[in-house]
C-alpha cells in the first residue's frame, strides 16, 4: 500500500558515464555497419597519441574511420563525451596482486610509478581538464588500488583521498612536464642557448643567494640528470610526509629516505599490453568472485550462529515453560491431594 508519498527518481547518469559502464544502449547497427563506439574511441586516441589532444575532432575522427561525422553522433552525442570515453579507455591500468609482505610506502610508490606510467604511454592525458570526483570504472579501479595500499593506515577517509590526490597530481604534473621538456629545444632545456648571455647580470648583488647557485651550475645541472631519480626523489620526500602522521598515529615506523633507492624491477608496473590486461582483467574478476564469495560465506555464518543462538533460546525458553508448567502442576496435585486428606 502507497503511504501517499512519491518515491523520487534514480538520476540518470550521464550517456559517456553510462557508455563507460556498459549500461546504455547502442544504436541498432545493420549487416554492413561496421562503426562501433569501441572504433569511434580507439581511432580517436591513435590521433590523440600522434599529433595532441587538439588534432581530435569529430569530423577528423569520422575522416580516419570512412565515415561521415553525423555518423559518429549516434554513437557518442558529443565531444565532450568522446573525450570521456577516451581517457577511460586509456586509464585502464595492469593493477598489481596485493602483496602479503609490502608495507604502504612501496604500494603507493608502484602506484604512483604506475600513474606516470600511463601518462608516458597517453601524454595527451594531463591535458585533459578536471571536472570532479572519478566516475568511471577504470579510475575507479585506480582508486580502489590506492585505498588497497593504504587499509591498514591511521588516516582518516578524507585524508586518505587527500594523500591520493597528492600523489595523482605530482605523477601528473611531473609527466606533463616530461613531456614538454621532451618537445622543447634541447638548448633552451640545458641552458646551452641562453646561459652566456645572462652571467654578466646574475650577480651577487643582485641576487646574494641565486648567484653563486647559479655559477656553481646548480640551476640547469650538467645535462646528466635522470628524470627517473628526479621523480623518485620527489616521490621520496612526498611519502616522507605522509610517514610523520602515519607514525605518529602507531602505524608502524617507516624509515625516510635520504636519497632514492634504486627502483625494483619487480616493483615496476605490470607492462601496459593489451594481453597483460586481459590477462589483469581476468584475475581482477576472479579477485572480485572471491571476495564476494567470501562475503557470502561471512554473512551465511553469521546468519548460522544467529539462527544457533535463536535456537538455543527458543530451546531455553521451552525448557522454561516446561518447568513452570511442572511447577504448576505439582503445585495442583499437592493442592488436590491437601484437600482429599481434609475430607477424610
Amino acid at each position: 500500500m502507497s503511504d501517499g508519498t512519491e518515491s523520487e527518481p534514480e538520476p540518470e547518469l550521464p550517456r559517456a558515464v553510462a557508455l563507460a559502464w556498459g549500461i546504455a544502449a547502442n544504436p541498432q547497427r545493420g549487416p554492413k555497419r561496421e562503426l562501433s563506439i569501441e572504433r569511434i574511441v580507439d581511432a580517436a586516441i591513435e590521433i590523440a597519441d600522434a599529433e595532441g589532444l587538439g588534432a581530435v575532432s569529430m569530423s577528423r575522427v569520422a575522416a580516419a574511420l570512412g565515415f561521415t561525422p553525423m555518423s559518429l553522433y549516434r554513437y557518442v552525442t558529443s565531444k565532450d563525451d568522446l573525450l570521456l570515453l577516451m581517457q577511460e579507455a586509456a586509464s585502464e591500468v595492469p593493477i598489481p596482486e596485493a602483496a602479503d609482505d609490502a608495507d604502504w610506502r612501496s604500494g603507493l610508490a608502484r602506484w604512483a610509478r604506475s600513474a606516470r606510467a600511463g601518462y608516458h604511454e597517453h601524454p595527451w592525458l594531463s591535458d585533459l581538464p578536471i571536472q570532479g570526483v572519478p566516475i568511471t570504472p577504470n579510475n575507479l579501479a585506480m582508486v580502489d588500488w590506492f585505498l588497497r595500499e593504504v587499509r591498514e593506515v591511521p588516516l582518516d577517509p578524507g585524508e586518505k583521498m587527500g594523500a591520493l590526490l597528492l600523489l595523482a597530481n605530482y605523477s601528473r604534473a611531473y609527466a606533463r612536464q616530461e613531456r614538454d621538456l621532451a618537445a622543447a629545444d634541447p638548448g633552451d632545456v640545458d641552458g646551452a642557448n641562453f646561459l652566456a648571455g645572462l652571467v654578466p647580470f646574475i650577480t651577487p648583488e643582485r641576487f646574494p643567494d641565486f648567484a653563486p647557485f647559479f655559477l656553481a651550475g646548480g640551476y640547469v645541472g650538467d645535462g646528466t640528470e635522470d628524470a627517473d631519480v628526479d621523480f623518485e626523489f620527489g616521490l621520496a620526500r612526498i611519502l616522507d610526509g605522509l610517514a610523520r602522521p602515519i607514525e605518529e598515529r602507531g602505524g608502524g615506523a617507516t624509515a625516510a629516505h635520504d636519497e632514492p633507492e634504486p627502483l625494483d624491477p619487480d616493483s615496476e608496473p605490470l607492462p601496459r599490453d593489451p594481453a597483460v590486461r586481459e590477462a589483469n582483467r581476468g584475475r581482477r574478476d576472479a579477485e572480485r568472485t572471491v571476495r564476494e564469495a567470501q562475503k557470502a560465506l561471512k554473512e551465511a555464518r553469521k546468519r548460522e550462529r544467529d539462527e544457533i543462538k535463536l535456537a538455543r533460546q527458543r530451546a531455553a525458553e521451552a525448557e522454561r515453560k516446561a518447568a513452570e508448567r511442572t511447577s504448576r502442576e505439582a503445585e495442583r496435585a499437592a493442592r488436590d491431594a491437601e484437600r482429599a486428606a481434609r475430607r477424610r
